[in-house]
């Protein structure tokens, strides 16, 4: 994979969970405009993340890992969450599966 196509999906991710952490903000404060700016947000998301030209399963097979791994680095930074151990040996599970979708025959 380029290092393009790498920085598309680390944008992507961006987009995605910053879209949810948008929507999840708006609820929780009761603010639509925060909710309409998580689905715009969203909506970012989709349009980037099919820009990389792969088949759709290895497309998303590989992105899933580059999006937990920027789902932890939320919860962790944004949200100040305590990250059990248990979810870094999970993230290091989909990191591997991810790099068998993207560098397996």
């Amino acid at each position: 994979m380029t290092p393009v196509a790498w920085l598309v999906f680390i944008g992507a991710a961006l987009l995605e969970v910053g879209g949810d952490a948008m929507i999840r903000k708006g609820l929780h404060k009761t603010s639509l405009l925060f909710i309409v700016m998580g689905f715009v947000i969203l909506g970012c998301y989709g349009l980037t993340v099919n820009m990389v030209k792969w088949d759709f399963s290895r497309l998303l097979g590989v992105y899933v890992a580059v999006f937990a791994f920027i789902s932890v680095l939320f919860g962790l930074l944004v949200f100040k969450e305590t990250i059990p151990v248990s979810t870094w040996a999970g993230l290091a599970i989909i990191m591997v599966g991810g790099m068998v979708i993207q560098f397996g025959g």
